[in-house]
């Protein structure tokens, strides 16, 4: 019945919308199967529970919530255990060791939780009071109002007086008076940093439990008003003078989002769990010198650009003619329009991957806001792309930088890596095979397959032809070597976050507000300590499994690349592991040491 419903029958000329989506429609042999792994349902179940505890502890940070959850995760990992490994297909296998893995590192993740939340004690040894009203209130409890008054009371008073040690001393009206002053806790910019973020978090979690009961529980509102406003402003106050105070910034900056830029390093232990987690079997200084060989590649290949644009070996002066291409504002969503048709007839013409017809349908278009664009200066994407250009409210200058770094040449290397086939097709892929494992998505799977298009148009010597284009490509990918060196340096300790901002400028050549903006974004907490380098790094490991599969004709470039998307989202030992069926235990595949793989880059003059 299926098949009948199929069959290609004449239609009128009305009936023209009718055929493109019946063209869209898969043959009936693909909307007949089955999951091909024996612990997908578990995975979905384990994701399922999780987030329906996320919902119900919603304290976050809380000794309950804390306590919770590490029961949840020893309890599905003894679970875990009691499968029959053996037993298992390759499917199987690598759901087991993608969710084992994922087990191990929540737990991994809240002992560092633990270590960070002893280092802001001393700033708010409130935050465990305040929170148990919030999971008391989820627990249903009965509610004393007057001792939940006292509590607020109390609290308000505590945060005033630790408040009051950073603020600027009263003029002195005695000699014993600077020695009756207590001395504030000790703490870096770092961890101060982190505090004032944790107060604002708690302030919001304070809101809505107040919310829950002010004006629906009379008593509650007569005890608790002036108390819990007394509360809240003491907590906005003390997270003001610790940015201020200790941190470093200007009221302005904490309104805009800019001053001085702080990061959270997690240190070279930190590195080496989350390393694991991500399957690479690499130190932080031995991926550095990777980055720094790609860098090398890429520098000589952008003075060759600069020589066939009449500037010699001064690639910035060549950069700088490219960056002054920008198109006037109103147009460039246009632009955006007309580079993404280009790529997707150009993938059309190579049948390099699978693009189905509703993928270049189906996505959007939206502008950035100029706050955003602070911390997002160059477009984003996924299910829509995010154009970031000016808007009328920037100053002049901020208008000039964001126009420059949004070029034609810049975008026109990079708008495939937003859509299709990069992180539209991964998304629109992810939501019809194998979707049991998004919550195995890691930025060397996402990021680094739209990275590794970036490498595969390069190699094929055809898409990037103008040197104009050529030094757009080679921004790109000078930037994402520079990724991973900044960003791992910055955890290892050994650069600041002014000194990855200056080395952008002075390595890539970004505007330096653009620099501001990716550096802000890379480590004011949005993203996990590893993503910057997931682009380049993920990228070269895709580069490197092309070689042992597609080079070695085991399978053909469309095969390939649709098995990666198919699979669904896992570190990319985990895709090779998949794709070889190669032997996996219980802790997973042998360590894949993918540079000794990795095809030579090819420069543009020997296509």
């Amino acid at each position: 019945m299926i098949g009948a419903l199929l069959v290609p029958v004449a239609l009128s000329a009305q009936d023209a919308p009718r055929a493109a989506s019946l063209a869209s429609v898969p043959r009936a042999t693909a909307l007949v199967g089955k999951t091909s792994s024996e612990l997908a349902l578990a995975v979905d179940r384990y994701a399922s529970d999780q987030t329906a505890l996320n919902r119900r502890y919603d304290a976050g940070e809380s000794p309950a919530q804390r306590q919770r959850m590490r029961d949840f995760y020893a309890a599905w990992r003894q679970r875990m255990r009691e499968v029959d490994f053996d037993k298992l297909t390759q499917e199987g296998k690598v759901d087991y060791v993608l969710l084992d893995n994922y087990l191990i590192h929540q737990q991994s993740l809240m002992d560092r939780d633990d270590k960070q939340r002893a280092e802001t004690a001393p700033l708010a040894p409130f935050q465990d009071r305040l929170l148990a009203l919030q999971d008391a209130r989820r627990d249903l409890a009965s509610i004393d109002q007057a001792a939940i008054a006292r509590t607020l009371a109390d609290v308000a008073k505590q945060v005033d007086s630790l408040r009051a040690m950073y603020d600027p001393a009263p003029p002195a009206r005695g000699a014993d008076s600077a020695r009756s002053r207590p001395t504030p806790p000790k703490v870096s910019r770092t961890v101060a940093n982190r505090a004032a973020d944790n107060l604002d978090e708690l302030r919001r979690t304070m809101t809505g439990w107040y919310r829950f009961y002010d004006g629906y529980d009379p008593l509650f509102s007569w005890w608790s008003r002036d108390p819990y406003r007394k509360l809240d402003s003491a907590l906005v106050r003390y997270a003001r003078s610790l940015r201020e105070r200790v941190v470093g910034m200007r009221p302005q900056d904490i309104a805009q989002n800019t001053g001085p830029i702080i990061g959270d390093p997690i240190g070279a232990e930190g590195l080496k769990e989350d390393l694991r987690y991500e399957m690479i079997p690499y130190a932080p200084e031995e991926l550095i010198a990777i980055a720094e060989k790609e860098y090398a590649f890429s520098l000589g290949e952008m003075k060759k650009a600069s020589r066939d644009m009449g500037f010699g070996d001064n690639w910035k002066a060549a950069m700088e003619k490219v960056k002054n291409t920008y198109v006037e504002p109103g147009k460039q969503p246009d632009m955006i329009r007309d580079l993404a048709r280009q790529a997707d007839e150009f993938f059309d013409k190579n049948d390099w991957v699978t693009i189905p017809p509703l993928a270049r349908e189906d996505w959007r278009m939206e502008m950035m806001a100029a706050d955003r664009q602070r911390v997002s200066p160059f477009f984003l994407g996924g299910e829509m792309i995010i154009v970031s250009y000016p808007t009328a409210d920037m100053t002049d200058e901020e208008k000039l930088q964001s126009m420059r770094g949004n070029n034609p040449h810049f975008s026109h290397a990079t708008v495939f890596h937003e859509l299709n086939p990069g992180h539209h097709l991964q998304g629109f892929m992810l939501d019809r095979y194998n979707s049991h494992r998004r919550l195995f998505r890691t930025p060397f799977w996402s990021e680094g397959q739209s990275l590794y298009w970036e490498m595969f148009l390069w190699d094929t010597g055809k898409f990037h032809v103008s040197p104009e284009d050529r030094i757009g490509a080679l921004f790109w990918r000078m930037h994402r070597s520079a990724r991973i060196i900044f960003s791992l340096n910055f955890h290892l300790g050994k650069m600041t976050p002014e000194q990855a901002v200056q080395f952008l400028v002075d390595t890539v050549g970004f505007e330096r507000a653009n620099a501001d903006g990716e550096v802000r974004r890379s480590f004011g907490g949005q993203y996990s300590p590893l993503y910057q380098a997931g682009y380049m790094l993920g990228g070269l490991e895709l580069r490197a499994l092309h070689k042992e599969l597609v080079d070695s004709k085991k399978m053909t470039d469309r095969e390939f690349h649709d098995a990666v998307l198919q699979g669904g989202a896992m570190p990319i030992a985990m895709v090779r592991a998949r794709l070889e069926n190669g032997a996996l235990a219980r802790n997973g595949a042998q360590p894949w040491r993918f540079d000794a793989q990795l095809p030579a880059p090819i420069p543009f003059t020997k296509r």
